[in-house]
């Protein structure tokens, strides 16, 4: 089992803190939901435990292992992939040039992604949002890494390309970690745990299941009465 966490973390940007304190953990193999509105805070938590943004306070734990200062190449070499919501992609390079960049045998990734076959000699800065999500969960894919952090990763997909992307981060061997706006339709009836950030802070931490459950209560509360 792998483990990350973030403990107190307090994260700054200039004069503003965008985390205030935050304290959750994701364990694998298996998916963890970052849930929150834009500027709640889930894309920083991801940045945080990649070493991309320092801390201002807190710890970064790995296995349960300080790695707070340990900078974000020497984290990648160790198993850990950032899949960033832009510039996730060598938009200069082919699509099979960004693929080799991670392994030699891109296969797997194709069959994962076919419809990136007939874009392999076309440069990725000219492929559809869509596409490039395609191409750069496909580099996570081949990298085998053991801590996958993904912000949006069905940013630009169809229906039916985003549960095929979400049943194929459930299936990977790793600590996936994955931050959305919404619950995806896909992971309603999986098993996975949920942090939900508002504003910097954590409001909620549990199963999907628990998560539904609460909402669906908010929803009923929040319906007014006749």
């Amino acid at each position: 089992m792998t483990t990350v966490s973030l403990r107190h973390a307090r994260v700054r940007y200039g004069p503003l803190e965008a985390l205030h304190g935050v304290t959750l953990a994701a364990a694998g193999p298996g998916v963890t939901v970052l849930l929150g509105r834009n500027g709640s805070g889930r894309t920083t938590v991801l940045r945080a435990l990649a070493g991309v943004v320092p801390l201002a306070a807190g710890t970064v734990v790995w296995d349960g292992v300080d790695v707070t200062r340990t900078p974000a190449y020497e984290r990648a070499r160790r198993g850990m992939c950032l899949v960033p919501e832009r510039r996730a992609v060598f938009g200069s390079l082919t699509v099979r040039e960004n693929l080799e960049l991670t392994s030699p045998a891109p296969d797997p990734a194709l069959d994962a992604y076919p419809a990136l076959v007939p874009l392999l000699a076309r440069r990725a800065g000219t492929l559809s949002g869509g596409e490039q999500r395609m191409l750069a969960l496909s580099r996570a894919l081949l990298s085998r890494a053991r801590v996958v952090l993904v912000d949006e990763p069905a940013q630009g997909m169809s229906p039916a390309v985003a549960a095929r992307t979400y049943e194929l981060l459930a299936g990977l061997d790793a600590c996936v970690v994955v931050a959305e706006q919404r619950l995806p339709p896909a992971l309603r009836e999986r098993a996975a745990v949920v942090h939900e950030l508002r504003r910097g802070t954590v409001v909620f931490s549990g199963e999907t299941s628990e998560y539904r459950r609460r909402s669906a209560a908010r929803a009923g509360g929040s319906t007014p009465s006749a």
